[in-house]
Parts: structure tokens; C-alpha cells; sequence
């Protein structure tokens, strides 16, 4: 059996546009889920759109379904929540989730989706991908009942780590970013805010996305003695510099990177990267991650809100993608 689809393709850095697709399938142990959202993380998406991959980075930076290559014509993304409409009985009907791009439909191996609970929206679900990155972060960091803990970078990432992070008894917590407007963010997630320079200091962990070179600087500044900088910010292409002498050594502080390819060493033996997926789907339960969501258009819209994203002309921190019944 084959049905339509449309997909929204990155033709080459900077213009993106709508594609036809032909579907086949599905066949034994695969599915045709209908999208029903999408959504664009600001930050890896608008780098991967202007064609900021560096090319030693292509291999790694491919997401799961992606077709075509770095930097275009390339068809990528990794949040999708849809209905399964065919494939095994048990999942017919199912709202799931898939690390898929922008597509109206699609078709993929069972075990490529995780269904959503109940409990939690479909709309909201979007945002699961991110915070699957946020709770590798946490593994990777271990985070202790009292520390004192600042994330810099408001961002997706930042603010799905400090959401998981306002959940930990006793913390001292700071969100920290230059645009005070990510303080309406932190208190509808019950968390501090400071601008950078007003940031409390001695801190045990730092957990830096903000992706630039004054974030991190103002991190290791930020930190206590033997304090820890947890890096989750990807610069694709640019190179930055560091104050890796002054106080550095003598205060044997530590910059350690996390990265969700891989599952967390720290994490307990024998944790898949679907339990980690759905850890996170669980988490999304909380009505307070819907600040993470800032805002929506049509499928069909997507390549005019790119460019927009891109620039910083439309802020956002998870941008969502609805899609009617189309393709």
C-alpha cells in the first residue's frame, strides 16, 4: 500500500522548502504513524540551517532519520508526537513519540516510537527529546541533595535541566541568562533567575548551555573550589577561547562535556536508551514543562519560520509545529 506524505527538506543552508513523498508500507514490525506535532529546538536546528555543521561533525551530528547530508538538501529533526494508524494492534490508535523530522506521516520499525502516557498531552510530548538530554545531563553531573547549582542559558536545553533540577530537595538553584525576559521562564518553572554579573557565586555545579565563550567564562567564575562545569553547549563550527590560567588549576576546578548520543556511564547498569526516552516522556507529566514551549505554527509554515527561528526574529525556546489533516 502506498499513501502521500509531505516533508519539510533544508534545500541548502539558510532556504528551506516543502517536499512530496510517496510512503510504502508498513510492513512486518513497523508502523505508519500520522504527525500530529512537531518540534524545532532552537538551537541545534537553527545551527544545523545555516549550514554550521562543521564537516568532521557530519557522521556524528546525523539524526536517527535523517536523509540526505550536511549542509543540504537534507531533511532533519528529532521531535515528532503522532498516531499510529497502521502497524501492530496493540499500537493502532496510540499517540507515540519518534526522533523523526518534520513530516506529515511516516513509516518506521515499532521500536523507533515510544508510546506517550496517558497522562500527558501530546502537544506537551514534543518536548521529549530534550528533556531525555536534560536527564543524561543530570547523570552525568550527579547532582547532590544541597548543592549549590547555577545553569547559564536559558535556552531549551538549560531550562529543561534546571526544570528537572527544581526537583531536587535543598538545591540552591539560579537560572542565568543576559535576556531578562527568561525570567517570566524561570518562575513559571518555580526557579530563581539572575543576569549573569548578579549571579550567586561558590557554586558546585555549573551546567553551561548558553553556547557562547562569555557563558562559559562566567561559569568557571561562578564555581567553588574542585566545582564542576558541565558543558551541554554545541558551537558547530565556531572555536572559543578560555581563561584556563589565572585561578584555574590552583582552585582544581573541572570542565567536563555531555553529550545525549550515549547513554550516561553514571546512569544505573543497564539502562537503554529507551528507558532513558521513556524517563523522560514520565517527567513531561508536570504542566509546568509547558513554559518550555514558546511557540506554534502550521506545518505548512515552516519554511518562512525557519529563516525567522534562525535569526532570532522569532524567540523561542521549543517552537511547535501543528499539523492538520493533511499529506
Amino acid at each position: 500500500m502506498n499513501s502521500s506524505a509531505r516533508a519539510f527538506w533544508l534545500r541548502s543552508p539558510g532556504h528551506g522548502e516543502l517536499r512530496d513523498v510517496t510512503l510504502t508500507g508498513p510492513g512486518e514490525g513497523e508502523v505508519l504513524v500520522r504527525s500530529l506535532y512537531s518540534g524545532v529546538s532552537r538551537g541545534t536546528e537553527t545551527l544545523v540551517f545555516r549550514g554550521g555543521v562543521p564537516e568532521s561533525q557530519h557522521a556524528v551530528m546525523r539524526a536517527p532519520f535523517q536523509e540526505g547530508e550536511f549542509p543540504g538538501p537534507v531533511k532533519y529533526g528529532y521531535l515528532n508526537v503522532g498516531v499510529v494508524e497502521d502497524g501492530p494492534d496493540a499500537l493502532i490508535g496510540r499517540t507515540v513519540f519518534c526522533l523523526y523530522p518534520h513530516q506529515t506521516r511516516y513509516v518506521v520499525p515499532v521500536n523507533a516510537v515510544t508510546v506517550v502516557p496517558e497522562r500527558v498531552p501530546p502537544a506537551r510530548a514534543v518536548l521529549a527529546g530534550t528533556v531525555e538530554t536534560a536527564v543524561n545531563a543530570l547523570w552525568d553531573a550527579a547532582p547532590l541533595v544541597g548543592d549549590r547549582i547555577a545553569v547559564i542559558g536559558g535556552g531549551m536545553v538549560g531550562c529543561s535541566v534546571a526544570a528537572l533540577l527544581a526537583r531536587f530537595p535543598g538545591v540552591r538553584l539560579q537560572l542565568v541568562d543576559a535576556d531578562p525576559a527568561r525570567a517570566k521562564t524561570a518562575e513559571a518553572l518555580g526557579i530563581g533567575f539572575a543576569a549573569p554579573e548578579d549571579a550567586l557565586g561558590d557554586c558546585d555545579l555549573v551546567v553551561h548551555a548558553s553556547a557562547t565563550e562569555q557563558g562559559l567564562t562566567r561559569a568557571l567564575e561562578l564555581l567553588a573550589p574542585e566545582g564542576t562545569v558541565l558543558e551541554l553547549s554545541w558551537y558547530g563550527d565556531r572555536r572559543i577561547a578560555l581563561p584556563l590560567g589565572e585561578a584555574f588549576h590552583s582552585r582544581r576546578l573541572t570542565v567536563r562535556s555531555s553529550q545525549v548520543g550515549t547513554v550516561s556511564p553514571a546512569a544505573r547498569a543497564g539502562r537503554s536508551y529507551a528507558d532513558r526516552l521513556a524517563l523522560a516522556l514520565d517527567l513531561l507529566a508536570d504542566p509546568a514543562m509547558d513554559a518550555l514551549i514558546t511557540g506554534e505554527s502550521a506545518f505548512e509554515e515552516l519554511p518562512e519560520v525557519l529563516p525567522k527561528l534562525a535569526s532570532g526574529e522569532i524567540p523561542a525556546l521549543c517552537h511547535r509545529v501543528r499539523y492538520g489533516h493533511i499529506g
